[in-house]
């Protein structure tokens, strides 16, 4: 499991990054406009592409982190042991419909990659690239919600950083 550890924590240090990135791109951005000093155009173009890839690497690392949106109504009315019940079905719908996302990402890269599409805009490239972060998220997802359903004793909720956690 250490290598698997590894691998969500870098999915959320790239998240991280890319939204990091993101946020100095656009302000740059906005400065130089404003200071009528023109912009560069591929900077928007390039956050663009960064926004789904950040989310496709956070979405397995929230999961993991137990930090995915749940409804807190849940744990309100239902005891603990069906609390357990409803959260492995629906870790069991997400490895389902993750998973199904996951292959028609793959298939939608692989065939881009085929067709030798390329992205015509400020920057051009290979239009597949685009799609590269799609297959590995929703599969890391998929990989993930399945732990959920085979192995639930590995997961434990993490202290949330307002409750006083890390």
């Amino acid at each position: 499991m250490k290598l698997y550890d590894l691998v969500m924590r870098a999915c959320g240090a790239l998240a991280a990054i890319l939204v990091a990135a993101m946020t100095v791109l656009v302000s740059y951005d906005v400065i130089m406009r404003n200071l009528g000093l023109g912009s560069l155009d591929w900077i928007l173009e390039i956050t663009e592409y960064m926004l789904p890839a950040a989310i496709c690497a956070s979405a397995p690392w929230l999961m993991y982190r137990n930090q995915h949106i749940r409804l807190d109504l849940l744990n309100m009315v239902l005891s603990p042991a069906k609390l357990k019940r409803v959260d492995r079905i629906a870790a069991l719908v997400g490895a389902i419909v993750s998973g199904i996302f996951a292959w028609y990402a793959l298939r939608l890269l692989l065939d881009s990659k085929a067709s030798g599409s390329l992205v015509f805009k400020s920057l051009v490239f290979p239009e597949w690239w685009v799609y590269i972060p799609v297959p590995i998220g929703f599969g890391l997802l998929a990989i993930e919600c399945a732990r959920r359903v085979l192995l639930p004793r590995t997961v434990h909720d993490e202290p949330h950083a307002a409750e006083g956690g890390a």
